[in-house]
């Protein structure tokens, strides 16, 4: 028995899952089904996904008009830039090839002594990237964001159910300055934001660490929770219900374009009011 072996004697049993450039889209369907249909943990691992892609929690698409105010449609659609509206909460990311995904799926179970809930799931997680950032920068959680200093380098999003929940990140190892002119400033930032821009709010992972020691540093962090088992992307599949209805989609064209003629209805409306 080895020496990662016998340390991790006792420790729950979690599927690690390693890929790279894995479409965001099929990453956060199959994401979606392990948490409704499996009984097991994981943990994924998506080195990038290849085009530039726009990903809106579920809550900010429960409106019609709310893409609209979350992103200037007009350049998405004009430059056909995929949106998806993911199953989890949180806030809207436009992710690429300099984004590196970690997910975990996990019965409620898993973790001892930790309760099902938002805070406490963020707080955990918080302590095992603090492993991951030793040495590495001022690593900290301003309310819901991964931040070095004051500057944000990973969103977070989460969706619980009775008997499991899923904590999923994106990491900003790099990014496309022309990327952030898709995105709106949100109405609702976080306080420490204070009102700053894309550009003057985030920062490049890249600039504190390198991608391969980050992944590496990650995976040895789970390991002081979990015994760990890789799993390849086709034998994971093979289990999967070919059938099962995601909510997790990619937007439509009408369905963007629907978005932005409400909120230009809505604005048309206000200033004939005023």
């Amino acid at each position: 028995m080895t020496v990662s072996q016998i340390r991790n004697v006792g420790l729950p049993l979690m599927k690690l899952v390693r890929w790279e450039g894995v479409p965001i889209l099929r990453q956060l369907q199959l994401e979606e089904q392990l948490l409704r249909t499996s009984s097991e943990n994981w943990c994924i691992i998506n080195d990038g996904t290849k085009n530039p892609t726009i990903v809106m929690g579920i809550s900010g698409i429960s409106k019609l008009g709310k893409p609209a105010e979350l992103l200037k449609l007009d350049r998405v659609l004009n430059d056909r830039i995929p949106v998806i509206r993911r199953f989890s909460g949180g806030g809207t990311v436009i992710v690429d090839h300099g984004t590196v995904f970690v997910s975990f799926i996990c019965n409620k179970d898993a973790v001892s002594g930790l309760q099902p809930y938002p805070q406490p799931i963020m707080s955990w997680s918080s302590q095992l990237y603090a492993l991951v950032f030793r040495e590495f920068g001022d690593f900290n959680l301003r309310e819901n964001d991964y931040v070095f200093g004051d500057r944000k380098f990973g969103g977070n999003a989460q969706s619980i159910t009775k008997n499991r929940w899923i904590h999923h990140t994106s990491f900003l190892w790099d990014y496309e300055v022309s990327n952030m002119a898709y995105l709106k400033h949100p109405a609702r930032a976080p306080e420490y934001r204070m009102a700053r821009d894309h550009l003057e709010f985030i920062c490049r992972m890249k600039e504190y660490m390198p991608r391969s020691v980050f992944i590496d540093r990650t995976i040895e962090a789970v390991e002081t929770h979990f015994s760990l088992r890789p799993v390849r992307l086709e034998a994971m599949e093979t289990d999967l219900n070919p059938r099962f209805a995601h909510s997790t989609k990619l937007l439509t064209k009408q369905e963007l374009e629907a978005a932005g003629f409400e909120s230009h209805l809505k604005t048309s409306s206000l200033s004939h009011s005023l």
